[in-house]
């Protein structure tokens, strides 16, 4: 399993998530610069991504929604904030409705995806910080560790194929 850590911080309003895989880190950048890639990947195995827009540069947009076991569709967006290739990037992340319209009855993070060498492989930091802590426990309450864990997970299948 790539995850090795997962550590919140409601006084920090924060949440890292680090993995470890077993490829360069420009293999690992390529896993979110091409969306069907990340499709493979972002989301719980029951939760799959259809990503419809996909801009990875600052100033750029990604839409994508989640298809659930039942055929609930659930959406979401990232605004790109900075790109670091391969090294990492940054964003807003937030839900949306069906029309890719943020939704503000929903938190949103501001996150740094940083992709470092590290014993052979690539090292992976998720860090994402929430506008108040009651925010980040209601993303808490919501699962988002474990859903965010069983789809980084999913990557190092990915890797090897």
């Amino acid at each position: 399993m790539p995850v090795i850590d997962v550590k919140h911080d409601l006084d920090a309003l924060t949440l890292t998530i680090v993995a470890d895989f077993a490829a360069p880190v420009e293999r690992v950048w390529q896993v979110y610069a091409d969306p069907r890639q990340l499709e493979k990947v972002w989301g719980p195995p029951t939760y799959p991504a259809t990503v419809v827009d996909h801009d990875l540069r600052p100033g750029g947009r990604v839409n994508y929604f989640m298809t659930g076991p039942e055929g609930d569709k659930h959406a979401g967006y990232w605004l790109v904030t900075a790109v670091d290739e391969p090294d990492g990037f940054a964003f807003e992340d937030g839900f949306a409705d069906l029309d890719f319209t943020p939704n503000p009855d929903l938190p949103a993070s501001r996150n740094v995806y940083t992709f470092t060498a590290h014993d052979g492989g690539t090292r992976a930091t998720y860090l994402g910080v929430y506008p108040s802590a009651e925010q980040l426990q209601q993303v808490l309450d919501m699962g988002v560790v474990e859903g965010a864990s069983l789809a980084i997970n999913q990557i190092d299948d990915l890797l090897a194929s």
